[in-house]
């Protein structure tokens, strides 16, 4: 146990958070350094539990109580291999997962939980700084090739996995550089990209092989990868995006969030030398849907210089405590206020949109609005509740639906299960012989931690196919649906 009366004595404190004027002039992560003597005592409120609840709300097994243990003592070269033991990637899940571990946390029972989340973080971060997060590669090789579709938080683990284990492993991205949604759906001041950049360096110092820019199914086919590999993985995410069908959809001025988050990477990266084709600067922005890419939306919007920025959810507003039918260690859905939602902007709960108005040149010009109550199980329209709200653009971020059926699907001939993912078994192997799936693909729309916890598994489960034995660690079997083809 690291101190013993420090979940008595020692209150959580975070990381503070930039000033906001400061913040929204420039795109970069909007949190201070925090000093390393704070988070030993962070660390130290850790009660090192009998049976470790953090373990349960983590896909991936965090070793929590012992890394927590070593930060406290300061032992911060044994911290990091015990947190790289069941995470490739605690500098992504340090900033972008939303911390079930916390929600888990036994001293959460009755105060406020542990700072996981960010002892993880700096544990990392304090590694890098200090040269110890070198590339590991293989002793041996194996002669068995692998091709990693995807290059999201799943493919990426599955191929480090998997390079490590001694195999040849090619990664393909149909976006211009690798890291998928990491790099093309997380905002700049979410994630600055040369986090990403140094983990890809220290892969292809292992020998993970990166082919970037080929859309594979177009520029390669399926039986082309078949023949070249002897294993797939497919690791393509569930990018099918949710739409909205409602009077108006046509006009001008109504985007995916995935059309528009990637331009603002762009324009924070400075990789364009003009305004991004979607811009909100100087428009009334509206966002359909309360979650986090709803927030990436607003921050992008806000640094944009947009007018006015308005996010809207259909749920009623949650409550700021745990609800009793949702009770500890489960993880709650309470009111939550990001980085962005402190910037700029509204929030509007329990309404639903009824039409989209434009102008006579089929421009947006504004949504029509309707307050929704739940019966039931059931939304149902509050009469006379019908209002109009200005937007020049409009956002929809609902969520996605599965993977996109892309060609390659079809040229593979995969099978899916009843809610439109790729099937698998419970080895991760779809019906084709050595084709794999992991990550969003095969469970649907999930966190960052579920990803690559599915990227290890799926990695032992192909590790194993390729040699007949494995000791890569396997986190957690996939939950397995009928076949439907």
């Amino acid at each position: 146990m690291a101190d013993p009366k420090g979940f008595l004595t020692t209150p959580r404190q975070t990381p503070t958070r930039r000033p906001v004027d400061v913040r929204i002039r420039d795109w970069k992560e909007v949190y201070e350094a925090q000093d390393f003597e704070v988070l030993q005592k962070q660390a130290g409120r850790c009660m090192d539990c009998g049976i470790p609840f953090c373990h349960q709300g983590c896909p991936l097994g965090n070793l929590i109580p012992e890394w927590n243990d070593l930060i406290w003592r300061g032992e911060k070269r044994e911290a990091i291999d015990r947190l790289h033991a069941t995470n490739n990637f605690p500098e992504f899940t340090g900033r972008l997962c939303p911390a079930p571990c916390e929600t888990a946390c036994v001293v959460g029972i009755n105060a406020d939980a542990v700072t996981i989340k960010q002892v993880e973080l700096r544990t990392i971060e304090d590694a890098f700084a200090n040269g110890s997060v070198v590339p590991l590669p293989s002793e041996r090789l194996t002669g068995k090739t692998i091709a990693v579709i995807g290059s999201g938080p799943a493919g990426l683990a599955a191929a480090q996995q998997l390079t490590r284990a001694g195999h040849t492993v090619a990664v393909y991205e149909r976006g211009a550089k690798p890291g998928g949604l990491l790099r093309y759906g997380i905002p700049e001041f979410k994630m600055e990209k040369s986090i990403l950049d140094r983990r890809i360096a220290q892969m292809e110092g292992e020998g993970t092989r990166f082919r970037s820019g080929i859309n594979v199914g177009v520029d390669i086919t399926g039986s082309e990868l078949r023949t070249k590999y002897d294993a797939i993985v497919l690791s393509v995410g569930a990018t099918n995006w949710r739409d909205i069908q409602v009077p108006g959809r046509e006009f001008k001025g109504i985007y995916q969030a995935m059309e528009y988050l990637p331009w603002g990477n762009k324009q924070g990266l400075n990789e364009i030398n003009e305004a991004p084709p979607i811009n909100a600067t100087g428009k009334h922005v509206v966002i359909l849907g309360g979650g986090d890419t709803g927030a990436d939306c607003l921050g992008t919007a806000i640094r944009q210089g947009a007018a006015s920025v308005t996010q809207l959810e259909i749920m009623p507003r949650p409550t700021e405590e745990r609800p009793t039918s949702q009770p500890w260690p489960t993880y709650p859905m309470i009111y939550r206020v990001s980085s962005a939602h402190e910037e700029a902007g509204e929030r509007l709960f329990a309404v639903s949109t009824e039409e989209f108005l434009g102008d006579s040149e089929g421009n947006l010009r504004a949504i029509k609005l309707v307050e929704t109550k739940l019966v039931d199980g059931k939304f149902e329209k509050v009469p006379g509740s019908e209002k109009e709200l200005p937007a020049d653009l409009v956002f929809l971020a609902m969520g996605f639906v599965g993977p996109e059926k892309s060609e390659l699907l079809k040229q593979l001939e995969v099978a899916f299960d009843e809610r439109g993912n790729i099937a698998r078994d419970g080895k991760y192997a779809t019906n084709i012989e050595g084709v794999f799936v992991a990550g969003d693909a095969g469970r649907g729309q999930s966190l960052i931690v579920w990803a690559i916890a599915e990227g290890r598994s799926a990695a032992a489960a192909v590790d194993e196919f390729l040699v007949g034995q494995t000791q890569l660690p396997a986190p957690i079997e996939p939950t397995a649906r009928p076949m439907m083809v």
